[in-house]
């Protein structure tokens, strides 16, 4: 992802051989590859922005197969692995790092005391350890973005119907999508916005997540939800410039995800809604039916167990989590037979929170 801290991180690798591929200079640096990496006594390569390159798979796929003493980085959008720059796909040989805006149990490390100024800014550092939060920045971020990673990459000519339907999706991020309503809005048809809604999910500005069923004739089946990649965007879209008690919910509910992304992948994430609109906002699918249930709340005090309950009398196996920003020790709760989980997030991420009930997660 773009700004996330790519270049900084690779830049730290010591004695390494940084080489910043948006120089035209590196483009003929590396023409003849073999002669590059048999000139290269350095343990380790570093080739920032790799997309930037005419033909990054050939020049990853010899470095790999012909110098396996050195140790290659290689940094790029995230889309790079979908285009038609990656003829090869470097199976076996490669292993790919999605580097996440700054999670909360990396606060901390930024110096950042409140969860507060962590869902108003985002987690990208720029914003986040800015004086005040500065418009400009997202707005130039995404013009970038479409004009590096999007049309650079992907040939996407409607730039103003592109930053539309981007914009209607930080709308109405956590929320089911609807691509019949994103086509009207974004003047766009529903083929090109699921070709475009493919890219967003590729290049991980959107989060899409399948419903998890298992049967179940009330459950819903097939209708996705879309999630923004960074409570950042998703505020400032909303022009949000603080935020009010009853705005902290869906912002912490996009936190939690950033987390469970970092810890189990999209693929390994889900929802569940069935048609009396009744939701538990996260599910990770285990073994043999198990599955744990996640719900977010900002507010402990006031939880209501009918989605959950609802959820667990088709789904019973599994341990169900409330996560919340709560400080305290985790604890269960039972109402009437359906057993939660409260706990923090470093307490979800660190298993303290299954241990409550004297066992792991479902998925260990």
């Amino acid at each position: 992802m773009r700004r996330v801290g790519k270049t900084t991180l690779a830049k730290a690798v010591p004695d390494a051989l940084f080489l910043n591929c948006d120089l035209p200079g590196t483009a003929r640096r590396v023409a003849d590859v073999e002669r590059f990496f048999a000139g290269v006594d350095a343990p380790y390569v570093v080739f920032d922005e790799i997309h930037q390159l005419p033909d990054p798979s050939r020049l990853l796929k010899v470095g790999a197969d012909e110098f396996s003493h050195l140790k290659i980085l290689a940094t790029g959008t995230s889309s790079l692995a979908a285009t038609r720059k990656f003829r090869d796909s470097l199976t076996g040989r490669k292993r790919t790092v999605h580097l996440l805006p700054v999670l909360h149990r990396e606060l901390p490390e930024f110096g950042v005391a409140e969860i507060e100024h962590r869902l108003l800014r985002g987690g990208l550092p720029e914003p986040l350890l800015a004086a005040v939060k500065d418009p400009e920045f997202f707005a130039e971020w995404l013009d970038s973005y479409y004009a590096r990673d999007v049309q650079e990459l992907f040939q996407v000519a409607k730039r103003r119907e592109f930053l539309k339907l981007v914009e209607l999706l930080l709308r109405q991020s956590g929320n089911l999508l609807e691509v019949a309503g994103l086509a009207k809005h974004s003047g766009l048809s529903r083929p090109t916005v699921a070709n475009y809604l493919e890219v967003l999910q590729v290049t991980h500005l959107a989060t899409i997540l399948r419903p998890y069923h298992g049967g179940g004739r009330r459950e819903i089946l097939h209708q996705p939800k879309a999630y923004g990649f960074d409570t950042g965007f998703v505020s400032w879209v909303r022009g949000w410039e603080s935020l009010h008690e009853q705005e902290y919910g869906l912002l912490w509910e996009h936190l939690v995800l950033e987390t469970l992304l970092a810890q189990v992948g999209e693929r390994g994430i889900r929802y569940w809604r069935d048609k009396e609109k009744r939701e538990v906002d996260f599910v990770l699918p285990g073994p043999r039916g198990r599955c744990d249930a996640i719900e977010c709340k900002w507010r402990a005090s006031g939880y209501s167990p009918k989605a959950l309950a609802a959820f667990r009398a088709l789904h019973p196996e599994g341990v169900s989590f409330v996560v919340t920003p709560q400080a305290e020790p985790p604890y269960a709760r039972d109402f009437q037979g359906v057993i939660a989980v409260f706990c923090n997030l470093e307490q979800w991420e660190s298993g303290e929170a299954s241990r409550v009930l004297g066992r792991g997660p479902s998925e260990a």
